[in-house]
């Protein structure tokens, strides 16, 4: 018999332990897609967990541990889920801990996950993440905007910084297709794990990639956009704003070339 779990520090999660938790927004966490019982940048996780603690935490758990964990959370599932690893310190909110304070786990399982067919259309809107390198769980402000995107007729929301500057998008993080070249928006943003295993092996295929400074006056010259995330490594994106795209079909079936050509690994 197969099943999804909710673990903390590797063995099932109680009532009690998550009560706490249920009231609580000091924490980081990484999500990802298991496939055949394997992780696809199962080293860009470990790496986000590892630096994500450092900076909230300034210490971080040793990777073996965090790969038990995820072992012991595969272990009775189905061969396909979806996984979340959050970690959190257990001084809690509103407190200094020390670091001889030891962060704990939780581990969520869940059924696997594609995201939604697209395209999409999103609207621009001015926001900032706190701490934008972190994937760390305040995010009131995404749902708020996506909410608002929502409610003007859009799918989901693209933010802009307060220079004008496109960074990322609600859950997702943003990529442009010039006709040549995949374009990757600079700002301060989170750079998500999905970014990463295409862009690796995007340049193991030869495909040539630059990173830019993008505006809204830049999106006319742009062919193709996309919103990617653990889900998938290309949803097309069809207009954003009053700009539309023309070659997202092509620009999606390369991300996602790009994303199959990387190693499932068990953690």
């Amino acid at each position: 018999m197969t099943s999804f779990v909710a673990h903390r520090n590797g063995r099932s999660a109680t009532a009690q332990d998550l009560a706490p938790l249920a009231f609580a927004g000091y924490a980081h966490f990484t999500a990802m897609q298991v496939r055949d019982g394997r992780i696809r940048g199962l080293d860009l996780h470990l790496e986000r967990l590892r630096n994500a603690s450092a900076r909230m935490f300034d210490r971080a758990l040793p990777d073996e541990q965090i790969r038990a964990y995820l072992r012991t959370a595969l272990a009775d599932g189905p061969a396909d889920l979806s996984l979340t690893v959050t970690v959190y310190s257990p001084a809690g909110e509103f407190t200094v801990a020390g670091t001889d304070i030891e962060p704990e786990v939780l581990i969520r399982t869940g059924p696997a996950s594609s995201g939604p067919d697209g395209p999409l259309a999103l609207a621009a809107i001015e926001h900032e993440r706190v701490l934008p390198t972190v994937k760390h769980v305040g995010e009131v402000a995404k749902t708020y905007y996506l909410r608002e995107a929502v409610g003007k007729g859009f799918d989901d929301t693209a933010f802009l910084d307060r220079h004008g500057r496109f960074s990322e998008a609600s859950i997702w993080n943003l990529a442009f297709w010039d006709g040549t070249a995949v374009v990757w928006p600079t700002a301060d943003m989170l750079r998500g794990t999905t970014m990463g295993i295409v862009r690796r092996q995007l340049e193991r295929l030869g495909v040539a990639q630059r990173d830019q400074e993008i505006r809204l006056s830049d999106l006319s010259a742009l062919s193709g956009a996309v919103v990617m995330n653990s889900w998938t490594p290309g949803i097309a994106v069809h207009r954003i704003d009053s700009a539309s795209f023309s070659e997202t079909e092509t620009f999606v079936e390369l991300l996602h070339r790009a994303y199959d050509a990387e190693t499932l690994l068990e953690p």
